[in-house]
């Protein structure tokens, strides 16, 4: 009866160090290894300068695939502005229930060249994963996206 009492008590304690150590985020992806954090807003401004740079942003959680959670947006510290994280399909999941919530994110910045077709493709594949219409006469030429290749991630929990 005693081993099993201190079988237990190791148990909790190991069990709390863990949870412990895990803090107030669920995390994605590989750790996060870089500290100084970049505005959204510096990187939408001047994203020639940032590109194939990784960077590490934060912001609330927009919205999230609601598909695969391939994707999240994060708001910038400019209302109105936004960034897409995506991700490579199953690589990383980001939770729809990420919404709302903070995220700090790692990666890489790229830039997607679209032609008008290939826009109006993108738009409207957006637009039936959120269960959006989508009007393709709102794109009216070649369109330029600037993006973050997600590498790891940490979104608050409740």
């Amino acid at each position: 009866m005693n081993s099993l009492i201190k079988s237990l008590l190791i148990f909790f304690l190991f069990a709390g160090i863990i949870y412990a150590t895990n803090g107030d985020k669920d995390k994605f992806g590989k750790e996060i290894t870089l500290t100084e954090k970049i505005n959204i807003s510096s990187i939408l401004a001047e994203p020639e300068t940032f590109l194939d740079k990784t960077v590490l942003v934060e912001g609330e959680v927009l919205d999230v695939c609601s598909k695969a959670g391939c994707w999240m947006d994060l708001q910038s510290d400019v209302v109105g502005e936004k960034i897409k994280i995506k991700v490579k399909d199953g690589e990383i999941v980001f939770p729809v229930e990420a919404k709302g919530k903070n995220a700090l994110v790692e990666g890489k910045v790229y830039k997607l060249d679209l032609t008008q077709e290939e826009a109006i493709s993108y738009y409207k594949h957006i637009a039936e994963e959120n269960g959006k219409e989508f009007d393709a006469a709102t794109v009216t030429g070649p369109v330029t996206l600037y993006q973050i290749k997600g590498i790891g991630a940490e979104i608050e929990k409740e």
